[in-house]
């Protein structure tokens, strides 16, 4: 179980799971958001998983962000059946890896299990927002049963992704060096005149500090941001860990019109300037597509 980063080579996350299956005729307007499917359509998050290794992705990141045992609760699943649930998200990669794997082009890749942010089981967008009101220790309580069952399940790494604030990183931290497991831990941030701050508004340097000496943090990074705020992010983020980006297109969710706006700013170019930067992790999240990955892969192949 692990994940190797190496100084000298770039290792390819995925992009958006949900902005795949959404394309490929899913309704995910669910509380559940994609882990609803683990249930429903279990064959088509295995669809995209594939298409995203086919596409060049290294690594495979499980429907398992939004996935809780009280999101479960509220659809009437009990405590064992949510279990079986959670460690499907990792199966379910594994089996996309498998795929892959028949065609003999299955080494070198990963699955990393999706610890999402309490903000996340919500389902409001507090996860964009931080600050719950809660202590690190209520934090830490909470997602520990979640975390536990997603470590034991045979994922390479757990993804601490789009964590807003320093608390919450704080807590997940102390968990994954309590279960020994190794980790990523990854902000979702805003730009700022002053520089790229948390969600909650928290400077990233202090935000970073939490991992630093913790072995089990075997990179960090940011996630689900604007790609324009992810170069000043790496500079901040190297902490003598490997530096993980994979920021969303640059279109924004307009809630009240219920669409994405804006003009898309994920590109190669600026995927080959984070890796100069320093990034060794470089992918997508919300709205990059297996096309954007693969463009990138063939860049990368090319040179």
């Amino acid at each position: 179980m692990g994940l190797a980063v190496h100084s000298e080579s770039v290792l390819i996350n995925d992009g958006g799971l949900a902005t795949e299956l959404e394309a490929r005729g899913n309704d995910l307007s669910d509380p559940l958001w994609s882990a609803r499917l683990l249930m429903d359509a279990p064959q088509e998050i295995v669809a995209v998983h594939v298409a995203y290794f086919r596409a060049g992705a290294t690594i495979a990141t499980t429907a398992s962000y939004q996935a809780s045992f009280e999101g479960f609760a509220a659809r009437g699943i009990g405590h064992d059946e949510a279990i079986r649930l959670l460690r499907r998200s990792v199966e379910l990669a594994n089996a996309a890896r498998d795929e892959i794997g028949a065609g003999g082009h299955a080494d070198g890749l990963s699955v990393a299990a999706s610890v999402g942010p309490y903000g996340a089981a919500l389902a409001d967008g507090s996860e964009y927002r931080g600050r719950y009101g809660l202590s690190v220790a209520a934090l830490a309580q909470w997602h520990r049963p979640r975390l536990e069952v997603l470590a034991e399940a045979g994922a390479d790494v757990l993804a601490l992704e789009t964590v807003p604030d320093i608390d919450e990183a704080e807590a997940l931290v102390n968990l994954v060096r309590s279960v020994g497991v190794p980790a990523w831990l990854s902000y979702t941030i805003n730009g700022t005149p002053d520089g790229p701050r948390t969600r909650a508004g928290q400077p990233l340097a202090e935000a970073f500090a939490v991992a630093a000496g913790v072995p089990e943090i075997v990179a960090v990074g940011v996630n689900c941001c604007a790609p324009d705020d992810v170069l000043a992010a790496i500079r901040i983020a190297k902490i003598g860990k490997p530096v993980i980006v994979y920021p969303n297109s640059g279109e924004r969710w307009d809630g009240l019109r219920r669409a994405w706006v804006g003009p898309r700013r994920f590109s190669t170019e600026l995927a080959l300037q984070w890796m100069a930067a320093g990034a060794r992790i470089v992918g997508g999240c919300c709205r990059v597509r297996p096309a954007d990955i693969a463009e990138l892969t063939t860049v990368l192949a090319s040179r």
